[in-house]
C-alpha cells in the first residue's frame, strides 16, 4: 500500500490528541492493515494521554486498542481467512510492539498481528465489534493469571462458584460470559439498573455493591446454594477489601485465589490463605504471547461470537466528531461512563 491516512497523535506527554497524516504502513509477514470503521475506548487510552502511564516509550505516539473494520491488506505469510474485503475486528496496539505507532488504534489505516484479528460475524456491526477485543482478552487474561486453564469445564456437580466485583465493566460483562462458559456459578456485583442485563449474560445472582451489608448477602447466598466459592476476579478499584472480606467466610480451610485487573498497589489488602495476583497477559516469551492470542480470539471469541455463546458487551454508546471527537469522547469516559461502551465511527 502507499499513500497516508489520518490519525489522532498523541505529540508529547500530558498532550491533546491532534489530526495529522501519517504514511500508510505496509504489513509485515503475519500481520493485517485494517481499514478502521470504529473505535472502541478504554480507561487506558486516557491515561496514557493524560498522565503517559502505562508508559508510551515513542512519541509521537497512536494510542488505542479496539477496532472494527475492512481488511485492506493482508502479510506474506497469511494464507487463509480473514482475506482483503473481510469484516474484521481487531486488537490494533501499539503495547505488544515497542510503541510502534504503525500499530494504535487511533487512525484510518492500522497494523494488527494475525493472532488478534477475527472475522466479524454479518449480524455484528463495526460499533458492536469494536467493543470485545482488549476487554475479552483481559477477561480471559484472568483466568490464566490464577491458573484456570481455558480448556476448564467445570460439571455442575463440581459446585465451583466465582465472584466477580464490577460486573458492568466492559471487563466485568465479559468476567461474566466466560466464567459461565468454564462452568462457574457465578455471583457478580453492579448496581442495581444493571442487575437484569447481567443476568442475560450468565450471572447466576447480582448484587448491590452499595449496600451496607453486601459482603454478608453473597456469603449467605453461598452458604444457600451449596456451592464452593474460592475464586474471584476483581475489575474495579476498591473491591479488593471486600471480595477478601467474603473470601474469608466461604474458603474455609482451603486456599483460595483473587485476581486484580486495576493497577494492584504494593500496600494492598492481603488475607492469608489467599493468593492476589495483578492481570495481565501471559509474556514468558513472544511465542507463548502469541499463543495465548490464538486461543483469546480463535478459539474463545471467534468461535462463541459465530455460536452466540459469547455476544458483544455492554451496549455501545456511539459519539460523534470522528477522530477529531477522540479527546471530547475520552474526556467523557475519564468523567465516568455506567454499563456503556464509548464508540467511534470512522
Amino acid at each position: 500500500m502507499t499513500g497516508t491516512h489520518l490519525a489522532a497523535i498523541l505529540p508529547e506527554k500530558r498532550a491533546r490528541l491532534q489530526v495529522v497524516e501519517r504514511a500508510t504502513p505496509e504489513p509485515g509477514p503475519n500481520e493485517v492493515v485494517i481499514e478502521v470503521k470504529a473505535i472502541a475506548l478504554n480507561p487506558i487510552d486516557y491515561s496514557q494521554r493524560d498522565t503517559g502511564m502505562p508508559p508510551v516509550p515513542v512519541y509521537p505516539a497512536v494510542l488505542g486498542c479496539d477496532v472494527a473494520g475492512v481488511v485492506a491488506k493482508v502479510g506474506a505469510n497469511i494464507t487463509t481467512a480473514p482475506a482483503p474485503g473481510s469484516r474484521v475486528l481487531a486488537m490494533a496496539t501499539s503495547f505488544f510492539h515497542d510503541g510502534s505507532p504503525d500499530h494504535g488504534a487511533f487512525q484510518k489505516y492500522t497494523l494488527a498481528q494475525s493472532e488478534a484479528v477475527v472475522a466479524l460475524p454479518d449480524a455484528i456491526s463495526f460499533e458492536q465489534g469494536a467493543t470485545l477485543p482488549i476487554c475479552f482478552m483481559t477477561a480471559l487474561n484472568a483466568w490464566v493469571t490464577i491458573g484456570i486453564s481455558l480448556d476448564t469445564r467445570y460439571a455442575p456437580e463440581d459446585k465451583q462458584a466465582v465472584l466477580i466485583w464490577g460486573g458492568a465493566s466492559s471487563v466485568g460483562t465479559f468476567a461474566v460470559q466466560t466464567a459461565k462458559l468454564l462452568g462457574f456459578r457465578v455471583y457478580v456485583t453492579a448496581s442495581p439498573w444493571h442487575h437484569e442485563y447481567l443476568e442475560t449474560l450468565g450471572a447466576h445472582a447480582v448484587f448491590d455493591y452499595h449496600a451496607s451489608d453486601v459482603v454478608s448477602q453473597i456469603v449467605d447466598a453461598v452458604n444457600r446454594d451449596g456451592v464452593a466459592l474460592h475464586t474471584a476476579h476483581c475489575v474495579v478499584i476498591g473491591s479488593l477489601q471486600p471480595t477478601l472480606d467474603v473470601l474469608k467466610e466461604t474458603k474455609g480451610a482451603s486456599a483460595a485465589r483473587v485476581v486484580y485487573s486495576p493497577p494492584l498497589l504494593p500496600d494492598h489488602p492481603t488475607l492469608d490463605g489467599v493468593e492476589i495476583k495483578w492481570n495481565f497477559p501471559p509474556m514468558q516469551s513472544e511465542a507463548v504471547l502469541n499463543k495465548h492470542m490464538y486461543e483469546c480470539f480463535h478459539v474463545w471469541l471467534r468461535n462463541g461470537l459465530e455460536s452466540g455463546t459469547i455476544v458483544p458487551s455492554p451496549p455501545v454508546q456511539i459519539e460523534d466528531g470522528g477522530l477529531e471527537g477522540l479527546n471530547a469522547a475520552l474526556d467523557k469516559l475519564k468523567v465516568g461512563v455506567s454499563g456503556r461502551k464509548i464508540v467511534l465511527q470512522i
